[in-house]
């Protein structure tokens, strides 16, 4: 979770890809990234641009095999995905491996919840394919 290649492998919601443009993992590091449609439908748009959901992060919590919370801010124009989104992970053991959980506080309003939910999810089930 705090290896550029491997976060730009599982992160990305399916049908989207990551570029790492920084990644600087500790408290109080960062980030620059961008994840770039592999092959939008036509009413897709991205926050950046036409093809790209560029942001940074900042780490504010890193607790090796515990917890990981990040403010990140959207590259946009669209004030519709203005503001920090707080990112809190938290990695929780349990009886046959570790129960993965993915909290977001201050979602942009640009972004739906319908959407964001299926991102997330799907998140997810990158970092468990990765991990298995």
């Amino acid at each position: 979770m705090t290896d550029a290649e491997s976060v730009a492998s599982w992160r990305p919601p399916k049908g989207m890809h990551a570029r790492i443009e920084s990644f600087d993992p500790r408290t109080g590091g960062g980030y620059r990234m961008a994840f770039i449609y592999d092959d939008p439908a036509p009413d897709v748009v991205g926050k950046s641009s036409v093809r790209e959901d560029r942001f940074t992060g900042r780490f504010v919590e890193l607790l090796p095999y515990d917890r990981i919370m990040e403010d990140v801010v959207f590259v946009s124009d669209d004030p519709a995905f203005a503001g920090t989104m707080r990112v809190t992970t938290t990695l929780t053991p349990v009886a046959d491996g570790t129960r993965v959980t993915i909290a977001c506080e201050n979602v942009p309003p640009g972004i739906g919840a319908e959407d964001h939910q299926a991102g997330m999810a799907s998140t997810l089930r990158n970092l468990a394919a990765f991990i298995e």
